[in-house]
């Protein structure tokens, strides 16, 4: 008797140890099964209910896939839910891949099959598509970029044709004279590299003063040899633009444009009288005549040079004798004045007969006042001489 009660009892143990029988609610396409059991394990549900699973095929449970060798939670009921696989064929630039997937979605499957989507990538249809069997997916991944740009690395990735639409992709467009390196034309750069060379010009304005020039008028309105600024000079303003050029803040060039003349310079303007009058004056108690005066630098000479020697040079150029009465001057003005008369203070009247250097060497404003050898007296200075009259018709008026 006490053994039957042991029995019992050990009866009574193991039936309480057992879970209680559960509804089970199988969904496998259009088929819906439906079985009361105590089991857990989810692959002997599946084989209680006559239900066989491919190798890509899962078996859902609340929305998430379960493992078929893990007994599932305690529960009164469970809808199981399986979702068999379908075809999936992903091109990729490298390859073009066959896949065998059980995943809902487009993004499911391929981080399923190892792809790390990235928010750059491109997938087409996108990522959140639902799956159906056939399906052809275009997945280009992004290649990852390092930008240089304002002293800083920007991190990024990118599926671009070229560096200017990669750029423009992660914020940083090229603006105003910026360019990138490589071209923003290029395509991405193998080693993922592109730097933004930041780039500005500045403009600096440099005025330079435009001298001006001096000219001579002749005035008939002023008396012969006087002279009177008509027209005062100003100098002109130009204006130069150099364009200076910074790279990344270095000056990387510098260009100077087409000076603009701002304002032209204006010539200063001398007026040179013209203006002829006869004037009498007493020299050396001689009352005389002239209608002009000059200040020259004196010299004297003699056929030979006031001393002994040889060779001597008896005659003028215009072929007269050399002696008191006649004068040289320089080759410019005897051209212009041979056989004018004039009066010469203390060595009396003359013609211009004779052609001499000049003294001090250069000078125009010389006269050589003429001796005979035996009479020959040595001038050196300066002296006012006088032109006589008649007035001759063409004058010189600004003496060479």
């Amino acid at each position: 008797m006490k053994r039957s009660l042991g029995f019992l009892l050990i009866l009574l143990l193991v039936a309480a140890c057992q879970p209680a029988a559960a509804e089970v609610t199988l969904i496998d396409g259009e088929r819906i099964l439906t079985l009361t059991t105590a089991e857990r394990l989810p692959s002997a549900l599946l084989a209680e209910a006559g239900v066989a699973l491919g190798e890509a095929d899962r078996l859902y449970y609340l929305g998430a896939a379960i493992p078929l060798d893990q007994p599932l939670p305690e529960a009164n009921a469970y809808h199981l839910t399986v979702r068999r696989a379908v075809r999936l064929t992903l091109v990729t630039p490298d390859e073009t891949r066959i896949l065998q997937t059980a995943a809902e979605t487009v993004g499911q499957a391929l981080r399923e099959a190892g792809i790390e989507l990235y928010a750059a990538d491109r997938l087409d249809p996108p990522a959140e598509t639902p799956l159906t069997d056939g399906l052809s997916v275009v997945y280009q991944p992004a290649r990852p970029l390092t930008i240089a740009v304002d002293g800083r690395e920007v991190q990024t990735r990118s599926t671009a044709a070229t560096v200017g639409q990669a750029l423009a992709e992660a914020g940083l467009p090229l603006l105003g004279l910026d360019y990138a390196v490589p071209p923003e034309t290029a395509p991405l750069p193998a080693d993922g590299r592109i730097r933004i060379v930041r780039v500005r010009e500045d403009v600096i304005l440099t005025q330079t003063s435009l001298p001006y020039e001096t000219r001579t008028e002749l005035t008939p309105q002023l008396e012969l040899d006087q002279q009177e600024i008509i027209q005062v000079g100003e100098p002109g303003l130009a204006v130069s633009r150099t364009r200076v050029r910074y790279e990344d803040g270095v000056e990387a060039a510098r260009r100077t444009e087409a000076e603009t003349v701002v304002r032209p310079p204006r010539d200063q303007i001398t007026g040179y009288g013209t203006q002829v009058v006869v004037r009498t004056a007493v020299v050396d108690g001689v009352t005389i005549e002239y209608w002009r005066s000059l200040r020259v630098y004196v010299t004297s000479y003699a056929p030979c040079g006031g001393y002994t020697v040889y060779p001597c040079y008896y005659y003028t150029s215009s072929r007269k004798p050399v002696q008191i009465g006649v004068v040289g001057v320089v080759r410019s003005w005897y051209y212009l004045m041979q056989g004018w008369p004039i009066y010469v203070p203390g060595y009396g009247r003359a013609t211009i007969e004779d052609v001499g250097a000049g003294w001090p060497p250069g000078n125009h404003y010389w006269i050589d006042l003429g001796y005979t050898d035996d009479n020959y007296v040595p001038w050196s200075g300066w002296i006012t001489i006088y032109f006589l009259t008649p007035v001759p018709e063409n004058i010189p008026y600004i003496l060479p």
